[in-house]
């Protein structure tokens, strides 16, 4: 079974680590080409920041309609802009707070008086246009919003979402990055099995159930896969690409979970294609329509 699309992967030249795909909440394939071990989801972090997000409005720690810098330290907080203090955490989730640079640690080379190892000091010091509102891709938003998560939850974001995600998908490990300070990154640097990143992917196709547990209050699940706002390549959820039948979780370099719910079907795949990631998901979209 799937053997025609494996065949239309290799004839494309492309390579996987590993596939695994879910219908009806069936697991009907899985295939490990390099062994079933952790490989780097890279912005598929996100998605799993978003989620604790999720959990944590569900607990009553935060809302998404609050304003994200009530929930930064003060001391990093007391001289930002005004325009800053009106955004709420929709507004990062969904990368419409302005044009940041891509990464955190590049702002200690673009502010007058950078903090050495900082990220926060230092993004919050920076000279953003905040009334432009258009989508921005950029790792920043995504680290604001764990740092703010994580004031909110007091906890450090792995141990938080350790008994109320990682344990109930599955995850034997779970490995993450820290920022300089020790907080949860949010943007990258996790890595999963294929049936873990296949796992998060399913979490959101009954929305905010995994395995008969809720997990995400269903409302919630379905605002962050639903499109909020339009982008180059489709639409933006909440840290969710969106498209014509779905969402997808997706990593810069070919690991994206796809989730059809027309079609009750998550195809997840884990490779490492720094230039033909874009044509290996389009090749992956197109076939789960003749499913």
């Amino acid at each position: 079974m799937y053997g025609d699309l494996l065949e239309l992967i290799s004839k494309a030249g492309l390579a996987l680590h590993a596939i695994e795909i879910r219908r009806g909440g069936e697991t009907e394939l899985k295939l490990c080409f390099d062994g079933d071990i952790q490989y780097p989801i890279y912005s598929g972090t996100k998605s799993v920041t978003a989620t604790a997000v999720l959990i944590a409005q569900s607990e009553g720690k935060l809302d998404l309609s609050d304003k994200l810098c009530q929930y930064l330290c003060r001391k990093y907080t007391v001289n930002i802009p005004e325009a800053f203090k009106q955004l709420d955490f929709r507004d990062f989730m969904t990368m419409t707070v302005g044009p940041y640079p891509f990464r955190p640690r590049e702002a200690e080379a673009l502010v007058k008086e950078p903090v050495k190892d900082d990220w926060l000091a230092n993004v919050l010091a920076l000279d953003i246009d905040h009334s432009d509102r258009r989508f921005h891709y950029s790792n920043i938003p995504a680290f604001l919003v764990a740092a703010a998560c994580e004031n909110a939850v007091g906890k450090h974001l792995a141990k938080y979402l350790t008994p109320r995600l990682f344990v109930p998908l599955g995850f034997e490990d779970v490995i993450y990055q820290n920022a300089p300070g020790g907080g949860f990154y949010g943007a990258t640097g996790m890595k999963m099995k294929i049936s873990e990143f296949a796992a998060l992917g399913q979490l959101y196709l009954d929305p905010g159930k995994y395995n008969g547990a809720r997990l995400i209050p269903e409302e919630l699940a379905r605002q962050a896969v639903t499109e909020q706002v339009k982008t180059p390549e489709g639409g933006y959820g909440y840290f969710f690409r969106t498209y014509e039948d779905g969402w997808y979780i997706s990593g810069k370099w070919g690991q994206a979970s796809i989730i059809c719910p027309k079609k009750q079907t998550v195809i997840t795949y884990l490779s490492e294609q720094p230039e033909r990631s874009d044509e290996l998901l389009e090749l992956v979209k197109a076939y789960i329509k003749t499913l």
